[in-house]
């Protein structure tokens, strides 16, 4: 058993590492990669293989202090008008570039709030993207829903272009925790979305939690837990809040003060958790959970979970193409990241160009060192075997980075002749120890904390 001191010196407690969405992280993209690759990626994708679809939409009729996301508050629709034509346009370059035959496995819809689309709006882009590339049969269609922009009217358009799971944030349902966060979004309003969405046939709900938010405590999170776990969701993504005031300008509205300290961020993860797993969800990775029927947690059960941009998932699609303002698209050659600026956005898709401005061009250690810490992040065992037969000889790299691991953290992993493996009390170390196969961790770059 690690004791709370055992995971204070291992650096649980103080040190800000990345949540490994992607590797390289963000930090890496330069300029170097841009417009000219994702033409000639997006074109030289299999068509034998389906490929997941991301839309960016930028915009919240509210603006969240605890949110780090790319978004922008408006008062009126003349903004998301303007910028769904523009994003009808980069579909349109989308379905002239990719080659024949490509199907889509997966569409997610992530923002800012996507529901802050009219029922209109949802249609015409969701037709542009069904005449742009069908869906595989085995698709999976998910959109994250604001339910204090949403309606009846937007999750009927959802469903009808084929929407199959939800993703509700809810963070905490405590009133101060909310008027901290500048969030208010009652349980009963929350519940009734729900019951929209099943009524709309919508099979799959998922819901968001945060710990360590402002003026959380212990009691709040069991509270919040309890009422989550009456709305049945099919998933839980219980995330610790990221307090990066340097990066999201608008956190600076949270006292640093005012934050739960990390031996209660700590506690408060760990009985969520704990409630989590004792109503029959099964625990996924560091931070999801999912009833044992859901497709996460069999992908997780058949050691077939993988990472991507929206943290775990069951997609094993080989390029995941982000369109709109700010999203990312990783092809087999590396990743690419659109304007963050949405009128900068607007502007090259006017002049006829792809939006791609920054990116980063795997290389095969690059490809080593991702797979060993998505093994990692997803399993709790990095498997020397596989890396070795899949990268061959450059493997040795991380075969001696896990000699190093296991001789500095000797408590919290096991090493063997066939791998490196987490112990299962030392789980809330994960993204320390994935961080030790990074080879960019010495380049000067601000992250989260761990924990």
């Amino acid at each position: 058993m690690i004791d709370l001191n055992a995971l204070k010196n291992a650096g649980l407690f103080d040190k800000n590492v990345p949540r490994y969405t992607s590797y390289p992280t963000a930090p890496q993209f330069h300029d170097g990669i841009g417009r000219r690759e994702f033409a000639l990626w997006l074109a030289g994708l299999d068509p034998a293989q389906p490929a997941s679809l991301y839309v960016h939409v930028p915009f919240c009729e509210r603006l969240c202090w605890f949110c780090a996301c790319r978004t922008q508050g408006v008062n009126t629709p003349a903004p998301v008008q303007a910028y769904v034509e523009t994003l009808l346009q980069e579909i349109a370059m989308f379905k002239a570039t990719r080659p024949d035959g490509l199907k889509l496995t997966r569409l997610h819809f992530g923002g800012g709030s996507p529901t802050i689309l009219s029922p209109d709006m949802i249609t015409r882009i969701t037709d542009a993207i069904a005449d742009a590339a069908p869906f595989d049969p085995e698709y999976e269609f998910s959109v994250e829903i604001d339910p204090t922009a949403c309606t009846d009217a937007k999750i009927a358009a959802f469903a009808k272009a084929g929407m199959n799971r939800a993703s509700i944030g809810v963070q905490d349902f405590n009133e101060k925790v909310q008027e901290a966060i500048g969030r208010p979004q009652g349980y009963e309003l929350t519940r009734d979305l729900v019951a929209s969405l099943r009524a709309h046939g919508i099979g799959s709900v998922n819901i968001d939690m945060v710990y360590g938010l402002p003026h959380q405590d212990l009691a709040a999170l069991e509270n919040t837990t309890r009422q989550v776990m009456t709305l049945s969701p099919d998933r839980v993504a219980l995330f610790g809040y990221a307090h990066v005031p340097w990066m999201a300008k608008r956190q600076r509205m949270i006292p640093e003060e005012s934050l739960p300290n990390p031996f209660e961020r700590l506690e408060q993860a760990e009985k969520a958790a704990q409630m989590f797993v004792e109503a029959g969800l099964s625990a996924i990775g560091i931070d999801h959970f999912a009833k044992p029927a859901d497709s996460l947690a069999i992908a997780a059960a058949n050691g077939h979970l993988r990472r991507n941009f929206q943290g775990y998932t069951d997609d094993r699609a080989s390029a995941l193409i982000g369109l709109g303002a700010s999203s990312i698209s990783r092809f087999p050659q590396g990743y690419i990241q659109n304007n963050v600026a949405t009128a900068n956005y607007t502007k090259s898709i006017e002049a006829g160009e792809w939006p791609a401005v920054k990116g980063y061009a795997l290389g095969l250690e690059d490809k080593l060192r991702s797979r060993a810490i998505e093994m990692l992040m997803c399993d709790f065992r990095l498997d020397l075997a596989e890396l070795q037969r899949d990268f061959g000889d450059v493997a040795a790299k991380v075969r001696a980075d896990c000699a190093r691991v296991a001789r500095d953290y000797p408590q919290m992993v096991a090493l063997d002749d066939n791998g490196l493996t987490i112990h299962a009390d030392a789980r809330n170390l994960t993204r320390i120890l994935a961080s030790e196969f990074d080879g960019f961790m010495s380049v000067k770059s601000k992250h989260s904390q761990a924990i």
